[in-house]
């Protein structure tokens, strides 16, 4: 509309022209003045529509959280509501877990027994070292008992007999000693090593059982807001990620600026560049005092690729003749003013306006007047969604 206004003055001053002499105004004598108004139109139409894309496709994308258990079985305590916030932390709702306290006794009740079979091994150890030492002072003294029989018997005064008895009793001697120091090998193995291993697989039998229970408690890993809430007091908790219990929209992260997407027909990439102006108006900033309406913005990444080219592996060859709806340049814009991130909602939808200005010279300069003309549509279009009330509605970018 406003393009063809613009360019409608060599009809008007043809028809003063001919108001002035006299003559009615035919299509003959008006043909070159709506001719140089078409091709005016069309030149303006150009300039406009390709130097200043505009899409309709502009959102506030933000993540969600689905919070699944990991652990089955009844709910028996929930924690929180619709509505409400939760810390990174907060205890969301709790599972049956009698199986798995039973479990973590079990394997406490295991550490205590080893903890005793280690003060027995370390009192074994004493017991075989003390026999030893008493074994080893009987033998050393057969030794010398069969050292003075056979001196005796070398002699001529002692016995045969006397020297085999206690040759045999030094034997036995010797016997005991071996079986009482390996004893005390076998006490020494099991202090270091055996009772060490054994306490270890307790400690993470322990620690297995203590995770399993922990898993009866939902816990929240990041600051948001819980929505969608499904879940009740005996309710079976759901494991599966496509049935969460509930939603939790995180928090955007403090110093993260706020950035919107918009998807602009791939020919507009000859035009949209890093850096370039623009202006976001959203359906949830759209007020009668236009205050924070329409925000200055910047383009601050083109995505290098289109979505529907995007080749994934499956049971099917690629056919591309499927594939003849073309997918959108995808561009992500940031607001020019940190202050008006707080005007934003996550989630909305906008219409987002850009404007070419790098263009040098008096062709340039035209040029990025003509985006005038585009911001004042803009802001006509937001006027006439506050007045029929249907909101930013349009299609397609431009």
């Amino acid at each position: 509309m406003f393009e063809l206004l613009f360019t409608s003055f060599p009809v008007i001053i043809r028809y003063f022209q001919l108001k002035r002499r006299g003559e009615a105004m035919t299509v003959w004598n008006m043909r070159t003045a709506v001719f140089t108004w078409a091709g005016l139109a069309f030149l303006l139409f150009f300039l406009i529509f390709y130097f200043h894309p505009k899409s309709y496709s502009g959102v506030v994308p933000f993540r969600t959280v689905s919070v699944v258990a990991q652990s089955a079985g009844p709910v028996t305590e929930l924690n929180v509501r619709n509505g409400q916030r939760v810390a990174a932390g907060d205890l969301l709702f709790r599972i049956e877990n009698s199986s798995q306290v039973a479990a973590l006794m079990q394997a406490e009740a295991q550490l205590g027994t080893l903890a005793a079979a280690s003060i027995k091994a370390e009192d074994s150890l004493k017991v075989a070292r003390a026999s030893v030492a008493q074994i080893q002072a009987t033998l050393d003294e057969q030794i010398i008992d069969l050292s003075d029989a056979q001196t005796l018997l070398d002699r001529n005064v002692g016995s045969q007999d006397a020297v085999q008895k206690l040759d045999a009793a030094v034997k036995v001697s010797q016997a005991q000693l071996q079986a009482a120091q390996a004893q005390v090998h076998l006490a020494e193995t099991d202090i270091a090593e055996t009772i060490p291993a054994q306490i270890k697989s307790a400690e993470a039998a322990i620690a297995s059982a203590q995770a399993s229970l922990d898993k009866t408690e939902v816990r929240s890993f990041s600051p948001g807001l819980v929505t969608q809430l499904t879940l009740g007091v005996g309710s079976p908790a759901s494991t599966l990620i496509l049935s969460p219990a509930m939603m939790i929209i995180p928090d955007r992260p403090e110093g993260l600026p706020v950035r919107f997407v918009a998807g602009f027909s791939q020919v507009a990439r000859a035009t949209l560049y890093e850096g370039m102006p623009a202006e976001i108006a959203c359906d949830s900033n759209a007020n009668f005092s236009f205050r924070n309406s329409a925000l200055p913005a910047r383009v601050a990444f083109i995505q290098p690729a289109i979505s529907t080219g995007q080749v994934m592996p499956g049971g099917k060859l690629l056919d591309p003749n499927n594939l003849k709806e073309r997918g959108s340049l995808l561009v992500y814009f940031e607001l020019e003013y940190p202050e008006h991130e707080k005007e934003v909602i996550d989630g909305a939808g906008c219409i987002i306006q850009t404007y070419t200005n790098n263009l040098s010279g008096t062709s340039g300069h035209v040029i990025a007047a003509t985006g005038v003309i585009k911001a004042v549509g803009l802001r006509l279009k937001l006027w006439g969604a506050l007045i029929s009330g249907v909101g930013l509605a349009g299609g397609g970018g431009h």
